[in-house]
């Protein structure tokens, strides 16, 4: 009798939950579709997910999203890999990213370090080529990060968190009703920690600090049930500093005598407008400006005079100086409008709703590459570059959504034109014009009203480019060509146990064709390096997402997900010197690890207690393609407990538990001159165990 009275009690409690499953909108979808129709594979980490696991930076959640890896070339990540698909730096060239990266309808692909987790509603996670909404910067897939809407009502909030690696974080929001009409919303956040290096040639423990700061403000407008209007502002500015490397690669001991900089200054605006003109059409009308100063430097012999002068070089004490740095400014303005169906204006006899768009965007870009060298006691040798580059793209795209019963298909299709040009202080000057196509084909199919299946067909498209500076032996890789991408995708999105479990599974194959590639060749004797991109053959990635969801009790909740990737290239030979090649052939792509997890447990107790416990973990992959250093694979465990109450909250953290030494960025390369520059791999290391505090204040 008690087992049947227990049966039933759980019953009743999974009833109860499935009752308080809260619908997910994927805001980076063309119709705001939930999640769980979505014919596609997306992670949507919602606020409670953000604030559970904790965190300040974007960094912070990045592990728990299946088959997305990131590259540390920098301070922060700013360059994302979907599937294997991304880039893992840009030190030369033209920007041009796989992964596209969207805060508050602001594009900042390639810029991904502006990107705070206080006061967000969700971040989003498209994988797959979104060709339709977003064109060539969203061949791989999509980070779209939406910040929370102003409120109706007055609300507002505190954090502040101190922790190891002196580090100390606060934040605050404030939010409520101006007039009847006009709602707004404020916040600021400020990071500032030492960064984990200790130099110990300068005695300094601050060489590699993050001081990060981010304003936002958002304006909604309400003057009738038919017209919103948001505005966004948003100011991030980012003074961090970049001294990661080491040459006996115990990753948090350097010695370099003038340490880089890793900044970052963005201001930008969004206004999004959405006019229902009647009850058949709707217009949305987007309009986004951002403007950015950026500065990347490192000490590039990764040590001092001192150090060099105890070495022997070609008989005499060595001589080593390699200072690197760029400034970059970077312009974007873009104007989308999109003229939609409502109910009334459905065609097909009501069964498909329609959109059309049209879209223009501007990108100036500006760098100025400055490089301070000395090998031999004759003297230092400067160099620098200043260049511009301004692109111009316009598209139109349209799509259908048609519901047949259980059947929803959906067909969308986007046209672009692509003008470029280049001019540097050098003299070389480029000029290109593109057109370029992509889409996608979906059918889903809703077997009941816990499973949905669909079957997804995309194609997306990323804009060739061109190599500048490159030696009369590649004096044929000039200019490169636009890479497309098919991805072909088979997913289940379930609900269990009455709701209490959810499961979303997709199965993927992606053709990749014109791949771009990025090569690097170094100088001999020095340490330049020639970087250029190539075209490959093709090349072709499988594998799998897995995302569970599973509300034990009213206190407990468990969650999981699981990527599964393999990756190979085509016949493909890379040139890496004038007699030099690599072949590439049926080798795994660059930062694509063959699985990554991460699983983790929620606990709140209904007297106030909290508990959050977190394990991700990576297979190694290549650190690049031009050579094969590899990572080594990893686990990182995160845990959380504390108590909350109505208007307050109280938390003891750590993170890295188990002090895990695991890499995020490799080079091969020779950086000693008195080994005779011998090839050997570098690493640099992600943050190691640290311990914090944080309390949070919510008035309402």
């Amino acid at each position: 009798m008690r087992t049947k009275v227990s049966l039933i009690a759980l019953a009743v409690s999974f009833a109860v939950h499935a009752q308080e499953i809260e619908t997910i909108t994927v805001n980076a979808d063309l119709r705001n579709i939930e999640l769980e129709q979505l014919p596609g594979s997306a992670t949507v980490v919602d606020s409670q997910a953000i604030k559970d696991e904790g965190g300040e930076h974007f960094e912070q959640i990045l592990d728990s999203i299946p088959n997305l890896n990131w590259s540390g070339a920098t301070s922060r990540p700013r360059y994302f890999q979907i599937r294997g698909v991304g880039e893992q730096e840009d030190y030369k060239g033209a920007p041009n990213s796989s992964v596209g990266f969207i805060v508050d309808d602001i594009d900042l692909s390639g810029l991904g370090m502006a990107a705070s987790l206080y006061d967000l509603q969700q971040v989003e996670v498209l994988r797959g080529p979104q060709g339709t909404q977003y064109g060539a910067n969203a061949l791989a897939g999509l980070i779209y990060v939406k910040s929370m809407d102003p409120s109706d009502e007055f609300e507002s909030g505190l954090t502040a968190t101190l922790a190891e690696d002196n580090q100390q974080t606060y934040g605050g929001y404030v939010s409520g009703a101006a007039t009847d009409t006009l709602n707004y919303r404020v916040m600021v956040h400020s990071n500032q920690q030492d960064g984990f290096r200790d130099n110990l040639y300068l005695g300094r423990d601050d060489t590699n600090a993050r001081d990060e700061l981010t304003l936002r403000t958002k304006l909604l407008w309400q003057p009738s049930d038919r017209l919103q209007a948001k505005l966004t502002f948003l100011h991030a500015d980012l003074d961090n500093g970049y001294d990661a490397w080491t040459l006996d690669n115990n990753g948090f001991d350097t010695i370099t005598d003038n340490p880089g900089e890793d900044s970052q200054r963005t201001n930008g605006a969004s206004l999004n407008l959405n006019y229902d003109i009647n009850e058949a059409l709707a217009l949305r009308a987007i309009t986004s400006w951002s403007n950015t100063h950026a500065t990347h430097a490192y000490d590039g012999d990764w040590a001092n005079d001192d150090y060099w002068a105890d070495r022997t070089c070609y008989g005499e004490p060595c001589v080593y100086v390699y200072n690197w740095s760029k400034a970059l400014k970077r312009d974007t303005l873009s104007q989308e409008l999109r003229l939609s169906s409502r109910e009334a204006g459905r065609i097909f006899a009501g069964t498909t709703d329609w959109l059309v768009g049209v879209y223009a965007n501007d990108l100036q870009e500006s760098n100025y590459l400055a490089i301070t060298e000395a090998y031999d006691a004759s003297g230092s040798y400067f160099s620098d570059q200043s260049s511009d580059y301004d692109a111009d793209s316009q598209a139109v795209f349209g799509q259908l959504d048609s519901s047949l019963g259980r059947w929803t298909l959906s067909a969308g299709l986007r046209l672009e034109q692509r003008d470029a040009s280049y001019r540097d202080s050098k003299g070389e000057a480029f000029d290109t014009d593109e057109s370029m196509w992509g889409g996608h084909l979906s059918a889903s199919y809703q077997f009941n009203a816990d499973h949905n299946g669909y079957v997804r067909v995309a194609r997306g498209y990323k804009a060739g480019g061109f190599n500048m500076g490159l030696p009369e032996f590649l004096s044929d890789k000039t200019q490169y060509d636009t890479e497309t991408l098919y991805n072909y995708e088979i997913g289940l999105k379930s609900r269990w146990l009455d709701g209490a479990l959810t499961s979303a599974l997709a199965l993927f194959y992606m053709d990749r064709q014109d791949q771009q590639v990025e090569a690097s060749v170094q100088e001999p004797g020095s340490g330049d390096f020639v970087l250029y991109t190539s075209n490959a053959t093709d090349s072709n990635n499988y594998g799998a997402e897995l995302e569970l969801n599973y509300q034990v009790t009213e206190s407990l909740q468990l969650h999981g997900s699981v990527g599964w990737l393999e990756t190979e290239y085509g016949d493909y030979v890379l040139q890496l010197g004038e007699d030099s090649f690599r072949d590439l052939s049926g080798r795994e792509l660059a930062h694509a690890p063959n699985y990554q997890f991460a699983v983790g447990a929620t606990y709140r107790h209904d007297q106030g207690w909290f508990a959050n416990v977190n394990l991700s973990g990576k297979d190694e992959f290549y650190y690049s393609d031009s050579n094969d250093s590899v990572s080594a694979p990893y686990q990182v465990l995160d845990a959380k407990i504390g108590y909350e109450a109505n208007s307050w909250s109280l938390y003891l953290w750590g993170r890295n538990l188990t002090d895990e030494k695991y890499g995020v960025r490799g080079f091969y390369f020779g950086n000693e001159p008195d080994q005779d520059w011998a090839d050997k791999q570098y690493i640099r290391y992600g943050d190691p165990q640290q311990f914090g505090v944080t309390f949070n204040y919510d008035y309402f």
